[in-house]
C-alpha cells in the first residue's frame, strides 16, 4: 500500500512540473514541455491514473488499487498545485484563467474521453518500446484543449479553487481510456 501512494504522489509531483510549465510558458512551447512529466512517470514506474485506468483488465490492476491511484493523484496534485500557485503570480493567473472555462457540461465530457483515448495510445506505445506516443500524444491533447484530470486538478491547486468539472474529466478520460482498450484490445498485447 504504501508503496502505492509513493508512485502515485511521484506522478502527481512530476505531472505538476509539466503543468506547471504549460501554465508559465504557453502555446506552443509549453504544451511540448508538458510531455517531460508523462515520460517522467512511464520511465520511472511511477502511478498516474490516467496512465493506469485503460490498463485495468489488461494489467490486472485491482480496482480497489487505480482508486487509491486516483484519490492520490488528486491530493498530492492539488496540494503540489497549491505549493505552485506561491511561486509566480503569473502562473496563479493563468491557472485562474483556466479554470474559469471549465464547464460541468457533455462538451467537457468528451474532451476528457478524447483525453484518455490518447493517453491510453501514449503509454500503450511507450509499453510497446517508443516514447513517440508520449511525445506526440501530449502536445495532441492540449492543442486540441482536451481535458486531463490530473493536470485539471493541479490547475486547481493553482489557481487556489475548485471546480465540479474534475468529476466528468475523471469519468472521461476512464472512459476513452477503455473504450480504447475494448476496440483494440487483440492487438495491444504488450
Amino acid at each position: 500500500m504504501f508503496e502505492l501512494i509513493r508512485k502515485s504522489i511521484g506522478a502527481a509531483i512530476l505531472i505538476a512540473l509539466g503543468d506547471f510549465a504549460l501554465l508559465k510558458l504557453g502555446n506552443p512551447i509549453g504544451p511540448i514541455i508538458f510531455a517531460f512529466g508523462l515520460l517522467g512517470v512511464c520511465y520511472m514506474g511511477q502511478n498516474l491514473f490516467t496512465g493506469k485506468c485503460g490498463f485495468l483488465f489488461q494489467d490486472k490492476i485491482k480496482v480497489s488499487n487505480l482508486l487509491i491511484i486516483l484519490a492520490t493523484n488528486l491530493i498530492a496534485g492539488y496540494l503540489v498545485g497549491v505549493c505552485f500557485s506561491f511561486i509566480d503570480e503569473g502562473v496563479k493567473a493563468a491557472a485562474i484563467t483556466k479554470v474559469s472555462t471549465w464547464t460541468f457540461d457533455p462538451q467537457m465530457l468528451i474532451k476528457s474521453i478524447a483525453c484518455g483515448v490518447i493517453m491510453y495510445i501514449a503509454v500503450l506505445m511507450y509499453k510497446k518500446g517508443t516514447p513517440l506516443g508520449i511525445i506526440f500524444g501530449v502536445p495532441l491533447f492540449i492543442f486540441c484543449g482536451f481535458q486531463h484530470c490530473i493536470a485539471n486538478i493541479i490547475t486547481m491547486g493553482v489557481a487556489l479553487t475548485f471546480d465540479w468539472s474534475i468529476v466528468i474529466a475523471i469519468l472521461g478520460n476512464f472512459l476513452g481510456s477503455i473504450i480504447m482498450w475494448y476496440i483494440s484490445r487483440d492487438k495491444n498485447k504488450a
